[in-house]
């Protein structure tokens, strides 16, 4: 098998980057099909439009619905169509930006991506979640190219709630694991191939800089400001955990992420606060060591994300709704199989409620 890296065509980053955002997007389209939710498109609209205009470049904004379905997507390329755009903009959060990739792809056209919120790592990806209109996992559905642009505004994203940017670092903090797994598995990256050392270095670099930088990074945004750390984690939770898991691959805690989108008590987290947990579920199934475990529980636990069912909002019989969240997890297609050692329903529910036992161990010991 090959081995196969890929990355966005251009990433760009850094305080007021909305405001340049015509001076590079000219290069791809003279027009634009610009969407964004409500509220993004009141916070970010102003800007982006009179950046376009600023360079000549044409625009339709249209209103995303909230769901990155098929319905959605398939709802907004009728209106792109009737416009006669020939280039995409997605403003917003990690469904926005998946639904602007999948509009794109089925019309063929160019897409920037202007996240408002650095909670995945789904802006530079050549792949989209796509959902059920109740917005449980549906799919993946995968592209033949990363997207065109990336900007990321810093001085945006340090205003938007503190939990989003913690949610984005949950994310991120699977990557290396998950990474690693596929690496020793020899197993087929999102790319297509099998993993470089470049990307298995990004992502290791991803987690590191976690750990360095996370909690400075959540304190700074708490307080609204960037800061250098800031600006780590933003790169850390975008660029290097998105080049990292699609490069290298995605395991177990993705799929206990999926596996848990059936449990309508978890419909309230985000996606990585249920990415973190499946994290140290992953480490459990593969027998990590306590000091690799206790590493990620302190990291959890200091910037705020679950550690135990209880805190991901499960209550009631824990073994029963646990065996539903693992069949799901071990479902045919699913990232677990690329662990590398067979995985089963009972030993992801074995882990899970383990780790649930390891999370609740941890906060009794360190309560403030």
């Amino acid at each position: 098998m090959l081995r196969i890296i890929q990355s966005p065509g251009k990433y760009i980053q850094g305080a007021n980057a909305l405001a340049a955002v015509g001076q590079y997007a000219k290069a791809l389209a003279d027009h634009y099909f610009v969407i964004a939710d409500d509220f993004v498109m009141k916070l970010a609209g102003d800007t982006l439009m009179g950046s376009l205009q600023q360079h000549g470049v044409k625009h339709h904004a249209c209103l995303f619905n909230g769901e990155c379905c098929h319905k959605e997507i398939d709802r907004l390329g009728r209106e792109l169509k009737a416009h006669g755009c020939r280039g995409v903009i997605g403003v917003g959060g990690g469904k926005t930006l998946d639904t602007a990739k999948a509009i794109a792809h089925y019309q063929q056209l160019p897409v920037v991506l202007i996240p408002t919120i650095a909670s995945t790592d789904a802006p530079t990806s050549a792949l989209s979640v796509i959902y059920t209109e109740q917005g449980e996992f549906a799919e993946y559905l995968i592209y033949p190219r990363n997207p065109d642009m990336v900007v990321m505004d810093s001085a945006i994203i340090a205003k938007a709630p503190v939990r989003l940017l913690v949610a984005g670092m949950g994310d991120a903090l699977s990557t290396y694991f998950e990474a690693q797994a596929c690496f020793d598995a020899q197993a087929t990256s999102m790319a297509g191939g099998k993993s470089t050392l470049a990307a298995l270095s990004l992502a290791r670099l991803c987690y590191e800089t976690l750990l360095a930088e996370g909690v400075k990074a959540k304190l700074a945004v708490e307080a609204g400001v960037v800061t250098e750390a800031v600006e780590r984690i933003i790169e850390a939770n975008t660029y290097l955990s998105g080049i990292g898991f699609e490069s290298s691959g995605l395991a177990a805690a993705h799929a206990i992420h999926n596996g848990f989108t059936v449990l309508e008590e978890c419909h309230h987290l985000y996606h990585g606060e249920k990415v973190a947990f499946g994290t140290l579920s992953q480490l459990v199934l593969q027998n990590s060591s306590m000091a690799q475990i206790e590493t990620v529980l302190d990291f959890c636990h200091r910037i705020g994300l679950p550690i135990t069912l209880a805190e991901m909002g499960v209550s009631g019989d824990a073994a029963e709704k646990v065996m539903a969240v693992a069949e799901a997890s071990c479902a045919t297609g699913e990232t677990i199989h690329n662990m590398p050692f067979k995985v089963t329903p009972a030993g992801v529910q074995a882990a899970i409620l383990t780790a649930d036992r390891l999370g609740s161990a941890w906060l009794q010991q360190h309560q403030r």
